[in-house]
């Protein structure tokens, strides 16, 4: 089993190695958060008001119609975007500026085409100046729990897009992260590979219980993975439902098949398709917004 990463003492060490207060929960806090932007003397608002709490340990999925802030609330939690207004906290911690405690799993690989699988799931503790036996020990451990072994030394051209997403994964896991934040990962993959990246990514959820806020725009995706979803009203984005997944773990692709998942599905899919028809109609969304 992969063990945790031994963190170096804080004392003269860049702040991102300090440890985060023991013990903290829920582990993320977003409180009241609200972000937008100025354009030609307009302001945008992308977010409004969004309060949530994930608890450690939590896998939580983020849906909804394009347009609706999902990946915005990612980057803000993850310290990429300031807020207008409120706050995000990891481990009781202000998220802004970015700490090292978190890793983020983009939608495309953005592995080093220079740089062997090995070298690419070590970069993140490289810059950190982790450099050691150790970490790449802990890199090989990562490679090995994403189904890699082997392919150490090959290059990310040599790897199929399902292989380079993988090592992704495994970089992103190799730091040890309390919080992994993961934007629509599987997303440029094909059906067949993207389901079975799902199944592998709950299997090293299981093993790892790592606390994931996961953004997708498949729905049978989010609450195969899911132990809650968080579906999400745009224009501006707010959390329109919170639904807790109530379907037993382990999940496998047969879970799909029940009706309790596809109720799930269903229910999902009336609240967003409620929201796009909403924005589709002059003044129906401003109105839903002041309880008009």
């Amino acid at each position: 089993m992969l063990r945790p990463f031994r963190r170096r003492p804080a004392g003269g060490q860049n702040p991102i190695d300090a440890p985060l207060p023991p013990g903290t929960s829920p582990l993320l806090e977003i409180d009241g958060l609200s972000v937008g932007y100025e354009v030609g003397g307009a302001f945008t608002t992308v977010l409004d008001g969004v309060s949530l709490t994930v608890e450690d340990g939590e896998f939580v999925c983020v849906v909804g119609a394009s347009g609706c802030g999902k990946t915005t609330l990612l980057k803000t939690i993850d310290g990429l975007i300031a807020p207008s207004a409120g706050e995000v906290r990891v481990s009781g911690r202000t998220a802004h500026p970015r700490h090292g405690d978190m890793a983020v799993v983009f939608q495309q690989d953005s592995l080093y085409p220079w740089r062997t699988v090995l070298a690419n799931v070590r970069f993140g503790l490289d810059v950190r100046g982790r450099r050691s036996a150790e970490t790449d020990a802990r890199s090989r451990e990562c490679i090995e729990l994403v189904g890699l072994r082997g392919f150490e030394n090959h290059y990310p051209h040599q790897l199929s897009g399902g292989m380079r997403q993988r090592v992704n994964l495994a970089r992103a896991l190799a730091v040890d992260p309390t919080l992994l934040l993961m934007d629509e990962p599987f997303a440029a993959l094909d059906a067949q590979t993207r389901e079975v990246m799902q199944t592998e990514l709950l299997d090293i959820w299981t093993k790892q219980r790592k606390t994931v806020v996961f953004i997708t725009h498949q729905l049978d995706e989010a609450v195969l993975l899911a132990d809650r979803v968080i579906v999400m009203a745009a224009h501006p984005g707010r959390i329109r439902e919170e639904i807790r997944i109530d379907i037993p773990r382990p999940r496998d692709l047969h879970t799909k098949r029940g009706e309790r998942f596809t109720a799930y599905v269903d229910h999902i899919w009336n609240l967003i398709e409620e929201e796009v028809r909403r924005s589709l109609i002059p003044g129906t969304a401003q109105e839903t917004r002041t309880g008009a």
